[in-house]
């Protein structure tokens, strides 16, 4: 009797395991509760997998010995509670993919700069040579790339939600980035749960693997003191000296240290600004170093690579107006970081759906920084009463193209203007990205 696959979800998750399961002659079946993209049915009819949308039949579900939810869907939805009832295994793609290559993983998480590192990790190594595929929470899924199977190494970005169907998945080398409060509503509006997430991605790792952490990261150190791990543990701090393995910032200068060899930089060579991203540049560096890289090439990576789009990214300068669209900010932490890297007087664009946000960290970055504010969203209440007494002039407006040109009468010369709105988007736009596409067409028509 062949195993019996069920794929909840049809979107890049589930299409990629569906994909991955067939070859391993898995029966598959994909069931979508909503509709699946004319793309993903095309690659399902290709591969002869059968697949529903618009509910799930609990009749063409039977026999199942797998179950794979796909990261949108939660633990509390009814069809994923019957399966668990009936003891039938449910996993994540990332788990599923796993179990079917024996090549190198880089695995990232972290509730910021998991984008950032991951693409700067995957361009280092490409810059050697390596055949790497970045793929997860980014670009293709991971069970998508392991089915063409052509990667030497896998860089993959890996959100909490990904995490919580793995049990056995264990990269090489893991990396956490930073842990603070968000999708809280999907763990029980625990913060402890949500950390024990993250945590799942070393879970499995063994003393051959290493964990790179943030040293300066509170929720990360209790966290590991809660779950203990095998893997070998590199920290990297820019606040305190590193003693034996890791890396840290002394005088403007990276120092990473392993295995008795020492890899230097000053942090203005890097061509990515700010705190957050010498943190990024310093986990990207160390697994690099991990992956025996030339200290040439991770080098000239570092000055080389140019950012992610929808994060931080200089758009436009118009009158000496620098524009910087930072729209994959839909946490206050990663608006922190914006607004912490901001070196000129600011004119802030901010608002969106809320999800639970606590601004008061923000104060003293707005007091410093920001010399304007533009609510921009159909709810700008609570953000108004946290800051619109902060700054002498503010607007609130529910259009991209009428913020930008607002944005652009209260600039003067010098100025930034920044869109980093520290909340979600749906309420205006289909995603992140689709608000910074608006943006930046929004500054190109002015």
């Amino acid at each position: 009797m062949s195993n019996k696959i069920i794929i909840l979800g049809g979107g890049e998750s589930g299409v990629g395991t569906a994909v991955l399961a067939k070859q391993h002659g898995y029966d598959v079946f994909v069931s979508d509760f909503g509709t699946i993209k004319s793309k993903y049915k095309e690659q399902l009819d290709a591969s002869e997998i059968t697949w529903e949308e618009g509910g799930h039949t609990l009749a063409k579900m039977t026999g199942a010995t797998l179950v794979m939810k796909s990261p949108g869907i939660p633990d509390s939805a009814p069809i994923v509670r019957d399966f668990v009832e009936k003891q039938i295994p449910v996993i994540s793609e990332i788990e599923f993919a796993s179990r079917f290559t024996d090549k190198p993983i880089v695995g990232i998480t972290g509730s910021n700069g998991k984008t950032t590192t991951t693409m700067l990790t995957g361009y280092i190594l490409k810059q050697a040579g390596l055949d790497v595929s970045v793929a997860g929470n980014i670009g293709d899924s991971f069970a998508k790339a392991v089915a063409s199977d052509t990667a030497s190494h896998y860089v993959l970005e890996i959100s909490s939600f990904q995490l919580d169907g793995c049990y056995d998945f264990a990269p090489h080398i893991a990396i956490i980035t930073n842990i603070t409060p968000d999708h809280l509503d999907r763990y029980n509006n625990s913060f402890d749960e949500y950390i024990d997430a993250k945590l799942r991605i070393t879970q499995s790792q063994k003393e051959t693997d290493y964990l790179i952490y943030d040293a300066d990261d509170e929720a990360i150190q209790q966290g590991l003191k809660r779950r203990q791990t095998k893997a070998r543990l590199l920290p990297f701090s820019i606040t305190k000296k590193i003693t034996g393995d890791g890396a840290y910032i002394d005088n403007d200068t990276i120092i990473i240290n392993l295995d008795n060899t020492t890899f230097t930089m000053n942090t203005k060579e890097l061509s990515l600004e700010g705190q957050h991203n010498q943190k990024n540049a310093m986990a990207a560096g160390m697994t690099a170093k991990l992956l025996s890289i030339r200290k040439a090439t991770i080098r000239e990576s570092l000055e080389g690579f140019q950012g992610v789009e929808h994060r931080l990214e200089k758009v436009f300068k118009i009158q000496n107006v620098q524009y910087i669209n930072d729209s994959k900010a839909t946490n206050v932490n990663a608006t922190f970081y914006a607004l912490q890297s901001m070196s000129a007087p600011t004119v802030w664009i901010v608002g969106g759906t809320d999800k639970g946000n606590d601004y008061r960290d923000l104060y003293p970055l707005v007091n410093e920084h920001v010399k304007a504010i533009i609510f921009l969203g159909k709810d700008n209440e609570k953000l108004k009463s946290h800051f619109a007494g902060m700054v002498e002039t503010w607007m609130e407006t529910e259009s991209m193209q009428e913020a930008v040109k607002i944005a652009y009468k209260m600039a003067d010369r010098g100025d930034n203007v920044l869109l980093s709105p520290a909340c979600a988007s749906f309420d205006l736009f289909e995603n992140y990205e689709d608000r910074g596409r608006q943006f930046k067409n929004a500054v190109r028509d002015l």
